[in-house]
């Protein structure tokens, strides 16, 4: 009896490896849901980041086509040449103003990274709508110039520092490569648009619909783009402070040099060529347009390979060789075929669009393993690192490239012509340009001395 009455509870008293075995199994779906909505999480991310190169990035790649607008119906008091500076001021001020934005929002500011996005759209929004009333070129010149950049860069710069922390542990050279590939694809299409709608509706409507384009795409995307969870509550934690040790290291002002010479030539064919194959080349203003397009085309393909370069295995290149290959090719294409156009040589012109605009685009995504090396001397010296923070400076560096270029380009433009070579493009009054944009991309790939000992190849030069 006393058997029979202790069997049912036995059997009714779960054990101890079955509690074990269905905690495990719990843990484990769990960990399965986690990993799942992250990958959900990423990819909503990346589209988000990508759709976003519209908004922020459309009007600065296709200014070219609104710089030939103004030209041909000058309406606005002031001095025409004031125009060839929008550009590559509204790239400089985005880029310029970024350090300070990726430390705000890194960590004090981290959980207040859509808001700042938010506020970044109404910016950009209000400034391109004012810039369709402008009546003086200073006005011009302020709203799509400054305050625009001011607002895409306030969009830019928290989305991308959440960008980098979703794909921290994995392709993050990969990612930005993908982004920047969308980057391109704005570029190439963006002229059309541009370009259609001002034909069709002018200058001030053509204004208007940007800005509507800009504010639907910016806040549908902004909000695809959480901030990471690392950062959501560091604001409450004393852990603010940014780790600066890395200024310390030589390698960062080695590649920040590099950063400031391809840029300061990197957005001169953007303002010109267009301008260049209407006025010098003779081509009609479609081609001129289609210039613009096809040399931001190839980097599609270009962004999403310097970026899978930087973090393949297989293929074992120094940071070095990988950073350099792109400004040191630029320099190459631009004094072989930009330099060496005659009249009416469209050929040409579209080999150096596409080539240069390939290599020269495909630059940023090798950023990706100038982050990674810093990020190991970091760890060899037992230090903290802050990425996000880096890549802001980097952006950093790369608008005072974009400045000075644009400052340069301005008074090259009016310093004549090369007498030694009238019969080429070098002969025009677009030579100086050429030369500094093939002189600054080739001392962009510098990088290659890293290694460089000038003293043992000294000895060595001594024993021979």
């Amino acid at each position: 009896m006393p058997e029979t009455e202790e069997h049912p509870l036995e059997e009714a008293r779960p054990s101890v490896s079955g509690e074990r075995q269905g905690s495990d199994v719990e843990q484990n779906v769990a960990t399965d849901s986690r990993a799942l909505e992250s990958r959900k999480t990423k990819l909503c991310v990346l589209i988000g980041s990508g759709i976003l190169q519209l908004p922020i990035w459309g009007f600065a790649m296709s200014y070219g086509v609104l710089q030939e607008y103004y030209f041909d119906n000058w309406t606005f008091e002031g001095s025409r040449s004031i125009t060839g500076v929008i550009g590559t001021t509204a790239n400089g001020v985005m880029y310029l103003s970024m350090p300070f934005l990726f430390a705000m929002f890194t960590r004090r500011w981290a959980h207040r990274r859509q808001l700042a996005a938010v506020c970044g759209t109404v910016i950009a929004c209000l400034s391109f709508f004012l810039s369709s009333y402008s009546k003086t070129v200073w006005h011009l010149l302020a709203t799509q110039g400054i305050t625009s950049a001011l607002g895409c860069a306030l969009i830019y710069s928290p989305t991308t520092l959440s960008l980098g922390e979703w794909y921290a542990s994995s392709n993050r050279a990969l990612a930005y490569g993908v982004v920047l590939s969308c980057k391109n694809v704005v570029g190439t299409s963006c002229p059309f648009l541009i370009r259609g709608l001002i034909d069709a509706y002018g200058f001030r409507k053509t204004m208007g619909a940007w800005t509507a384009i800009v504010g639907g795409l910016s806040l549908f995307s902004i909000f695809l783009i959480p901030t990471h969870p690392s950062k959501v509550s560091i604001h409450k934690t004393h852990a603010r402070r940014i780790p600066w040790h890395f200024l310390r290291h030589r390698s960062f002002y080695f590649y920040s040099v590099a950063i400031i010479f391809q840029s300061s030539g990197y957005g001169i064919p953007q303002t010109y060529l267009s301008t260049y194959a209407r006025d010098i080349a003779m081509l009609s203003q479609t081609t001129g347009t289609l210039m613009l397009a096809v040399f931001n085309a190839p980097g599609i393909i270009a962004s999403s390979f310097f970026g899978w370069l930087s973090d393949n295995k297989r293929i074992k290149l120094s940071v070095q060789v990988v950073s350099a290959i792109s400004p040191l090719s630029c320099g190459l294409f631009t004094f072989l075929f930009w330099g060496l156009a005659t009249e009416g040589a469209i050929g040409i012109l579209l080999v150096f669009s596409i080539t240069f605009g390939f290599f020269s685009s495909g630059y940023s995504a090798t950023w990706g393993g100038m982050l990674k090396q810093i990020e190991r001397e970091s760890a060899e010296r037992n230090e903290a690192i802050d990425p996000g923070m880096l890549y802001g400076l980097f952006n950093g560096v790369r608008g005072i490239g974009y400045v000075s270029g644009g400052i340069a380009g301005v008074g090259l433009l009016q310093a004549g012509f090369i007498p030694a070579s009238q019969r080429f493009a070098y002969g025009t009054m677009y030579g100086p340009l050429i030369l500094f944009t093939g002189l600054s991309s080739i001392l962009g790939g510098w990088v290659v001395l890293w290694r460089w000992n000038p003293a043992r190849l000294l000895r060595r030069i001594s024993k021979m």
